[in-house]
């Protein structure tokens, strides 16, 4: 029971070191969200003034109505959703091979093994499959 308690500690310590790296583009993000807003509309300024433009409409919707900032957005969600099933996958794959090699030659604990390596291999391919089917969704709606 104690061993089994230490293996899910350390099983949940080991993906949230692995983890932690990507929530700080988030945190990041956030902190800074008040300036960017400004730097967004000293850019457009510029661009209008560059142009002779005077209609301000600099980087308020793109040619569908689809605004920038959803787009930027939905992107962002897929790549950090995408990075965190991404990890747990690889996080699966060398399990799987700790279990291989631990198995002893065990004909039930090699077959979980390969298993659970087929699974981790099969999930990394629909994510694939499923990221470039969303940028190709956001790029054709834009």
């Amino acid at each position: 029971m104690i061993s089994k308690i230490k293996k899910i500690s350390l099983l949940i310590v080991m993906t949230l070191t692995m983890m932690s790296p990507t929530f700080v583009p988030a945190l990041a993000t956030s902190a800074f969200a008040a300036s960017s807003s400004s730097i967004t509309n000293s850019l457009c300024q510029g661009v209008n003034n560059a142009t002779g433009s005077t209609s301000g409409s600099c980087g308020t919707s793109s040619s569908n109505g689809l605004s920038p900032s959803i787009q930027s957005l939905a992107t962002k969600v897929v790549n950090i959703f995408t990075i965190i099933v991404g990890i747990i996958a690889v996080i699966m794959i060398i399990y799987s091979g700790f279990r291989y090699i631990t198995s002893g030659g065990a004909g039930e604990k090699v077959s979980g093994a390969k298993n659970t390596l087929v699974y981790a291999i099969v999930g990394l391919v629909i994510v694939v499959i499923a990221q470039i089917i969303v940028h190709y969704v956001i790029g054709a709606a834009s």
